[in-house]
């Protein structure tokens, strides 16, 4: 799971969202929370208005029949733990009386990392090790959630090795980091702290269009991330981790193709309901896991891990452009027929919008170079250019 960049989504409106709330009576709207910090950099919460269980009975009953659909199709795309790498695999071996000499090779390796790549490869960690966030949210879905924590359902099989496949992810780079002797682990700890505790907003209302859509951007995004970190590490001289983030990378890659195939199958039972979701989600910006990230020092880490990232084109504006443009071909949104007037419009939003956010990157690279310099606590508050 991964990070974004603040996109001006008020330049982009799609049509008059599906009123799901309208069709069912067990929709309902609460009061969502965001992270601020007061005067005493203590956590408050700031209350808005958000819509859950907005899928009509009638829609979750799609989710029920198309079950024998998802074990075939889903499942197995899951690794058998027997046969899936496993942290250990990439790290100094305790048990080895080679331990120290193999500790002290991937120290030497890391001084060659300069400060902004590790803020980038911090963050991502961070990112990753919130994994109890996304389980709890892939559970809120309807028709699809895990019901008892043990359900024998194809789709909470599927939500609970997802989980299990993403828990190696931070557990390999907390490790990493731990080792590399160039961090300040107690405030990324604080980090993780902070952003599990605060949960994440992404408002798909308990919907598995929306969220299916989400996780389909999401993973997608994640993938291009981690290949970048690897990108980089190779540039800078340390095989060892352009393997440890290009393994990521493929798992985040797999996962991806699996919740697309969870959309596209969506499309072929209800094209009209499904474009009517993508518009709405792209609509409200993928908003990525870790927005309430927060170290106990700067009330807008995420948006200075962010630009950063953007920096040092690790995950930019162009692509999120390039995945909403991905998705709309895989998905052949363009091709749909037989739509509703809402769905038309939807089909068309979707169609025309990664060129206008292109444009916007475009102008965000221009403010860019004259960015400041910030010091992360990550770093022992050393400076990274932003």
């Amino acid at each position: 799971m991964e990070m974004a960049l603040k996109l001006n989504a008020t330049s982009f409106r799609p049509p008059r969202r599906p009123d799901f709330a309208r069709l069912t009576p067990a929709a309902a709207t609460f009061k969502s929370s965001e992270f601020i910090m007061d005067s005493k950099d203590v956590h408050k919460l700031v209350h808005h208005a958000q819509v859950t269980h907005s899928l009509p009975p009638e829609k979750i009953e799609i989710f029920k029949s198309i079950e024998p659909w998802a074990e075939k199709n889903l499942l197995v795309l899951l690794n058998p733990v027997e046969k899936c790498w496993q942290p250990q695999d990439f790290l100094p071996d305790p048990a080895s009386d080679g331990f120290y000499d193999q500790v002290k090779e991937l120290r030497e390796r890391a001084k060659e990392l300069p400060d902004d790549y590790f803020v980038v490869l911090i963050g991502d960690m961070i990112t990753e090790e919130a994994l109890p966030t996304y389980q709890t949210m892939l559970n809120t879905f309807d028709g699809v959630r895990d019901e008892t924590g043990a359900s024998p359902t194809s789709w909470a099989i599927w939500n609970r090795g997802w989980t299990s496949e993403e828990n190696r992810h931070g557990d390999l780079l907390n490790k990493y980091l731990y080792l590399c002797g160039r961090v300040d682990m107690r405030h990324i700890e604080k980090t993780i702290q902070y952003l599990i505790g605060s949960g994440m907003d992404i408002k798909t209302e308990n919907n598995p269009y929306l969220g299916f859509i989400y996780t389909s951007f999401q993973e997608r995004a994640t993938f291009i991330s981690h290949g970048n970190t690897a990108r980089l590490a190779k540039g800078h001289g340390d095989l060892k981790l352009a393997q440890i983030c290009g393994k990521i990378a493929s798992d985040e890659k797999r996962h991806e193709t699996a919740y697309t195939k969870i959309v596209e199958k969506l499309f072929e039972i209800d094209p009209d309901g499904t474009v009517l979701a993508f518009a709405d989600m792209m609509r409200k910006k993928v908003s990525m896991p870790a927005h309430f990230m927060y170290d106990g020092c700067d009330d807008k880490l995420f948006d200075h891990f962010s630009a950063v990232a953007q920096r040092l084109d690790v995950y930019t504006a162009k692509d999120y452009a390039d995945i909403l443009e991905h998705l709309v071909l895989k998905w052949k949104v363009g091709n749909l027929i037989g739509l509703s007037g809402e769905g038309r419009e939807a089909q068309d939003y979707v169609c025309r919008l990664a060129p206008k956010i292109r444009r916007v990157e475009e102008r965000a690279r221009e403010r860019a170079k004259q960015a400041p310099q910030i010091s992360f606590s990550w770093i022992y508050d050393r400076k990274v250019q932003l």
